[in-house]
């Protein structure tokens, strides 16, 4: 039989990853004393599959736009997806644009801090809600990000990365890592999350910097490849970069926009399939990223 994989102690990587974090950590607006829950949250969503530097410039002006929920709550969603610019995955601008609606309408005006109350809002999960609780209000919550999975995977199990979704021994192995006081449980989570970020990162790990190399399963067993390998998304020519295109159109301007017009930021030699085009105008329509407009016109959503 295969030895059993060697198991961390938690409390040996828990203190160690803390304290090369407050040595270490970035200097983040959205971590810094006097950030807002909801400064935290609009970061959450925008950090979701988009990387630090891409977020920064565009979370400053929608912080400096919409500095509490009640200020984008009375705003039409299309300003939302405007403002969102090219982050990315634009529907994320919808679904923050509702939770801002859902918090000014049934909570005051507040950033909720329960877990149930936060997944009750409109594009929030299991992960976002417990990054806002953990970040936002210093409460005890299982954050379980790509990053967090990683090094839990490399130093626990001696996994070079984890398996593709989270299982549930996973998420138990992770619950035994998580201190029982809250604050420490929030420092941990951010710490464990910076490691992976900078660090223990997914192509080029810097063991040589990590506070738990001489602990880490994966380096003791000569860092295996493994059987998870990460996969590489294309994007050039894909019905995303496509719906892009159609919505950069509509940002840069308040009147609406012919099909004919906007069929013209998407060149059929440009796309292998000749009916992307169609196709993302139904499922941008479909997600209410945009609207009809009288005949054959379209526009960002008014409300």
């Amino acid at each position: 039989m295969p030895a059993r994989p060697f198991l961390a102690d938690p409390t040996v990587v828990v203190p160690r990853t803390i304290d090369w974090y407050t040595v270490n950590a970035r200097d983040l607006p959205w971590r810094r004393p006097d950030c807002t829950p909801w400064g935290v949250m609009v970061s959450e969503f925008m950090l979701q599959q988009t990387p630090v530097a891409r977020v920064l410039g565009p979370w400053h002006d929608w912080m400096e736009r919409w500095p509490t929920p009640a200020s984008l709550a009375v705003s039409p969603a299309g300003e939302a997806v405007r403002m969102w610019g090219r982050l990315g995955y634009p529907r994320r601008a919808l679904r923050l644009h509702g939770a801002a609606r859902v918090i000014d309408a049934e909570h005051d005006g507040v950033v909720p801090s329960t877990l149930e109350e936060l997944r009750a809002l409109p594009g929030v999960g299991d992960y976002t809600a417990a990054a806002v609780a953990s970040f936002a209000h210093g409460q005890r919550a299982l954050v379980l990000d790509t990053n967090v999975r990683r090094v839990l995977a490399r130093v626990a199990l001696g996994e070079a990365r984890p398996a593709p979704h989270v299982r549930v021994a996973e998420r138990s192995l992770a619950e035994s890592f998580l201190p029982e006081e809250a604050g420490t449980a929030a420092r941990w989570a951010a710490a464990s999350m910076e490691l992976g970020a900078l660090v223990c990162t997914a192509r080029s790990p810097q063991c040589e910097a990590c506070p738990l190399t001489e602990i880490c399963a994966w380096q003791l067993a000569g860092r295996p490849e493994g059987t998870h390998r990460a996969r590489s998304q294309s994007y050039e020519g894909t019905d995303r970069q496509c719906r892009g295109a159609v919505l950069a159109v509509l940002r840069d301007t308040h009147a609406p926009v012919a099909t004919a017009e906007l069929r013209a930021t998407w060149p059929a030699p440009r796309a292998t399939d000749m009916g992307q085009f169609d196709r993302a105008l139904a499922t941008l329509a479909a997600d209410g990223l945009i609207v009809p407009v009288g005949e054959g016109h379209w526009e960002l959503p008014a409300d």
